[in-house]
C-alpha cells in the first residue's frame, strides 16, 4: 500500500523511524538533551510530559470545594461540573444529561501543559515561516484570517489519555499521567480558516514535508531541560487537506482555556494535533520531531518497540450520564443515557448491560451516526433486586470494531478502549 502521510500512524511511525536513526531534525531541543529524556523515560517507563503523577485510581485528582478556578485555568470550575486534575480539569460526565449533542463550553474539559495565556484577539499574530516556503516569513492578523473564506465543522476534541485510570482500577496495570476517566473529550462547532488557504498565501512550496505548529502557552521544563512551547509536526499533505485555524467554538469567539483566539483543530488526528493559542507554524522541507511525537504520546511497554509504536486514531468508548457509584431506588424506572464515539469511523450500535455483563440489549440512539462526533443513546432500565452492581456500555463502529473486555495496555495509559464497569448501588 503506498504511504500516505496524511494518516497519523504512518506519518508517525516514520518519522519515528527517522528520528532514531538521526535522520529527522529537532525543532527547538538539542537532540542530546531528548535522547537523555528518551532514554530516562522508557527505563522508567515513560516521561509523562505535562502529566500529573500516576494514575494508580480515579480518584486521584483535587476538586475545588468551592467552585474556584484550578490555578492556570480561566473559567469558573464548579465540582458539580467538572473534577480538576493537575493543571486540567476534567468534565464530570453526568453534567452533559440534557444539553444535546454540542458540548456547552462551560462544561468542555481542559487539557493545559502549563497554563492558559490570555491574549488579545487584536494584538494576535500567525507567523508562518520555514524553508518550505517560497519568500520569507509572512504573518497575519485576527482580522486577516477572519477575512479568509470562513469553514464549519463539528467534530470532537479528545485527549489521548482519556479512560487512563481505568488501565489501574479495572485492569490492576499502573500507568503513568492524569488520572483521565471519560471526561476527557468535548464536541465542539468550530469555525475558521482552512489553514490551507493560510499556507498557500505564505507561499507553501512543492518541496514542503512537514508542518509545526506552536502554542503560545508558557515553554515546558523537565528534569532539568527546557523543552520550550507545546508543538507537534504534521505533514503538509495533513495541513493541506482538513485542518482549521478555528476562532469560534460554538457559535462564540474562542475561550481562553479552549485555545482562544486562534487554535489548530485537526479531524481524525488525537486531541495534541489541536495546539491551542497557536502563534507560529515553520512549514519544513524536512522532517521534523518535537518531544511531542517521539518520546510522549507513543506506546511505550511490552509487546511494543523500544523506540515506542505510533498512534493510531482515538479508539472506541462509551459513557453513561450517571456518576460513577450512584444509588438508584429499586423497583422505580429510570431513563439510562450516554454517548459513544469513535475515532475511525461512526458509531452504529450500542448495548447496555445492566447486571454486570451477564444480558446485553440494544439501546436507543438519538443521533445520526456521523463520523467525527459522538451519538447519544438511552435504555430504560427498573432494577429488581437491591445491591451493588455495573452498568455496562459497549459500542460498534461502521468498521465492524466492538469495544473489547481489556484495553491492550501501553506505560502512558493512552488509547484506553475496553467496555468500562460503571458501579451503582442499588437501595
Amino acid at each position: 500500500m503506498p504511504f500516505d502521510p496524511s494518516d497519523e500512524i504512518r506519518y508517525d511511525r516514520t518519522r519515528l523511524r527517522q528520528w532514531a536513526r538521526g535522520h529527522a531534525r529537532s525543532a527547538g531541543v538539542d537532540r542530546r538533551d531528548l535522547l537523555r529524556l528518551f532514554a530516562a523515560g522508557t527505563a522508567a517507563g515513560s516521561l509523562g510530559l505535562g502529566a500529573a503523577g500516576t494514575a494508580s485510581a480515579a480518584t486521584d485528582a483535587t476538586t475545588a470545594d468551592d467552585g474556584a478556578a484550578s490555578p492556570g485555568i480561566v473559567k469558573p470550575l464548579p465540582p458539580e461540573l467538572f473534577t480538576i486534575r493537575g493543571t486540567n480539569a476534567e468534565t464530570n460526565f453526568a453534567a452533559l444529561r440534557g444539553t444535546g449533542p454540542l458540548t456547552p463550553v462551560d462544561r468542555f474539559f481542559v487539557r493545559n501543559h502549563t497554563s492558559t495565556p490570555r491574549i488579545e484577539a487584536g494584538g494576535w499574530q500567525l507567523k508562518v515561516w520555514g524553508d518550505g516556503l517560497a519568500g520569507g516569513p509572512v504573518e497575519f492578523s485576527y482580522d486577516r484570517l477572519r477575512a479568509l473564506p470562513a469553514v464549519e465543522r463539528t467534530l470532537f476534541i479528545e485527549c489521548a489519555g482519556n479512560g487512563r485510570s481505568f488501565y489501574a482500577t479495572q485492569q490492576g496495570q499502573p500507568v503513568s499521567g492524569t488520572a483521565w476517566t471519560l471526561g476527557g473529550i468535548g464536541v465542539g462547532h468550530w469555525r475558521g480558516a482552512r489553514l490551507s488557504d493560510v499556507l498557500r498565501l505564505a507561499g507553501v512550496t512543492r518541496g514542503a514535508v512537514d508542518i509545526l505548529p506552536r502554542g503560545l502557552d508558557d515553554e515546558v521544563v523537565t528534569n532539568g531541560v527546557n523543552l520550550g512551547r507545546v508543538r507537534r509536526p504534521m505533514p503538509v499533505s495533513k495541513a493541506l487537506d482538513d485542518v482549521l485555524l478555528a476562532y469560534e467554538m460554538n457559535g462564540r469567539p474562542l475561550p481562553p482555556d479552549h485555545g482562544g483566539p486562534v487554535r489548530l483543530v485537526v479531524p481524525e488526528w488525537t486531541g495534541i494535533s489541536s495546539v491551542k493559542w497557536v502563534g507560529d507554524i515553520e512549514v519544513s522541507g524536512r522532517a521534523l520531531y518535537s518531544p511531542w511525537n517521539t518520546d510522549t504520546y507513543q506506546l511505550f511497554g511490552p509487546g511494543y518497540p523500544a523506540e515506542g509504536a505510533p498512534f493510531t486514531r482515538q479508539t472506541l468508548k462509551s459513557a453513561f450520564e450517571l456518576e460513577l457509584g450512584a444509588t438508584v431506588p429499586v423497583h422505580r424506572t429510570r431513563l439510562l443515557t450516554g454517548r459513544s464515539w469513535s475515532g475511525a469511523a461512526p458509531v452504529l450500535r450500542v448495548e447496555v448491560s445492566t447486571d454486570g455483563g451477564v444480558r446485553w440489549q440494544r439501546a436507543r440512539l438519538h443521533d445520526a451516526p456521523r463520523r467525527g462526533s459522538w451519538v447519544r443513546w438511552s435504555l430504560p432500565w427498573t432494577p429488581r433486586a437491591t445491591g451493588a452492581t455495573a452498568l455496562l456500555a459497549r459500542a460498534t463502529d461502521a468498521t465492524g470494531r466492538t469495544q473489547p473486555a481489556t484495553a491492550a495496555h501501553n506505560t502512558q495509559g493512552y488509547l484506553f478502549d475496553a467496555v468500562v464497569r460503571h458501579p451503582v448501588t442499588v437501595v
